[in-house]
């Protein structure tokens, strides 16, 4: 059965037109009996769909991340708006956690304050889980190479999550777009925040 090679809004080189383009749609084509498409062609805007052969991934994004993640790590801020003994239930009473992702100390994640006292031990979850995600990631890419590389070699459990890590690599690496026929929501000012 076929399998895709190629993601939507991943960028390619044409061979037979010399140029680059972007898939703008997978294309597979079912036969009667099979449960999977039989074979599987792309759509890059150049008139004719074509097969995998015919296209080849930019080299820089060829399974890798698109950004150097680098180190990732949980710090804590003192909550100013907050005496310690006003928070008491929290894990570090006082603090909030921020995840950063710049080398400065800076950039990456943090909580309100009013969701952060809603919940301090989710929100603890989240930093610690948000932090390990760079280290999450290059496990699931091992996993999918080892995988791919001896298919035969493993059981149907590990080829199973090799595909759930494969699903997942490419989710990260395609650029997301809105459906054409689906208007989201969209946020047209400034949100009201009720004074706690």
């Amino acid at each position: 059965m076929a399998k895709a090679q190629f993601f939507r809004n991943q960028k390619v080189w044409v061979e037979s037109v010399g140029a680059w383009a972007t898939v703008e749609k997978i294309v597979p084509v079912w036969a009667r009996g099979f449960d999977e498409p039989v074979k599987i062609t792309y759509d890059v805007g150049f008139g004719r769909e074509f097969q995998s052969h015919e296209l080849r991934a930019e080299e820089a994004n060829d399974g890798e991340a698109p950004l150097e993640l680098g180190n990732w790590r949980l710090l804590r801020a003192k909550n100013k708006w907050q005496v310690k003994e006003d928070c008491q239930h929290h894990p570090y009473p006082g603090t909030y956690p921020v995840v950063v992702t710049d080398k400065t100390d800076w950039g990456g994640w943090r909580t309100p304050g009013a969701e952060y006292d809603r919940d301090p031990r989710k929100m603890e979850f989240q930093a610690r889980l948000i932090a390990s995600s760079p280290k999450l990631l290059q496990i699931a890419r091992e996993l999918h190479a080892i995988v791919a590389e001896s298919p035969d070699q493993v059981t149907d459990e590990f080829q199973a999550l090799a595909k759930r890590c494969g699903a997942i690599m490419r989710g990260l690496m395609e650029i997301p777009c809105a459906p054409e026929d689906e208007d989201l929501p969209v946020m047209t000012e400034e949100p009201v925040r009720q004074a706690g």
